[in-house]
């Protein structure tokens, strides 16, 4: 019988954490891991949907839709669907992390584009950019600030939701929440909680940089306006 932590035990034991450093280590590697295989495939994919969208409007509509009926199925319950038919592995993890990407991405992608101002390709058009040419040198970079906003938010959501795959045997530090729970041990609970924060904080000021290098200009319209 598993009894509960005792009072008197410590709230994290610190000798257990640098006992097993390589465990977490590799956690916060396998986190990482299908935190960016998710992000990098569902923006990929939201790319190709939102260029469908863009390019034949009837479509946005459907594809918001089936995205967002996808955003909003329990995670538990699309694993627990995902099982039977992919089985414990990463591919099931990977599906049900991608899943939860598309709508966020595709709706900030389209948003982004959308709001490029219309002079601006028209000035495009004037100089001979193809529809092609200008989407990719002219508005992609333009929106690329919404852009960014969507892949922080789905980064972020992606790390919160790969501490639910532990459930599948992939869920990188989720799985010492898992454990600490069914163990009632405090100091596993702790270090997979507050590693899982820590990742994301990390990977959204990451993101933050790679913007401020993609968008130079925002900073100097920022320091013109002051």
């Amino acid at each position: 019988m598993i009894l509960a932590q005792s009072a008197k035990d410590p709230l994290i034991r610190w000798d257990w954490v640098w006992d097993h450093t390589d465990d977490i280590a590799a956690a916060t590697w396998e986190h990482l891991r299908l935190t960016a295989v998710a992000v990098g495939v569902g923006f990929v994919i939201s790319m190709a949907l939102s260029m469908i969208g863009l390019r034949f409007p009837k479509t946005y509509s459907p594809i918001t839709w089936v995205t967002g009926v996808m955003y909003t199925i329990p995670s538990l319950a699309l694993f627990a669907m995902l099982v039977p038919v992919t089985g414990l592995t990463f591919l099931t993890a990977e599906i049900g992390l991608v899943s939860y990407t598309l709508l966020i991405l595709v709706r900030n992608i389209t948003a982004g584009i959308n709001g490029v101002p219309d002079e601006i390709r028209e000035a495009a058009l004037g100089m001979g950019y193809t529809p092609r040419k200008m989407f990719w040198e002219i508005e992609v970079p333009l929106a690329m600030p919404a852009i960014i906003a969507g892949l922080r938010i789905a980064t972020v959501t992606t790390v919160g939701l790969v501490t639910i795959t532990a459930l599948i045997t992939f869920g990188g530090l989720g799985s010492f929440i898992d454990s600490g729970l069914r163990r009632f041990f405090n100091t596993e609970i702790i270090v997979g909680v507050v590693l899982s924060v820590a990742l994301a904080v990390v990977l959204d000021l990451a993101i933050v940089m790679i913007e401020r290098w993609l968008t130079p200009w925002t900073r100097r319209r920022a320091t013109a306006g002051n």
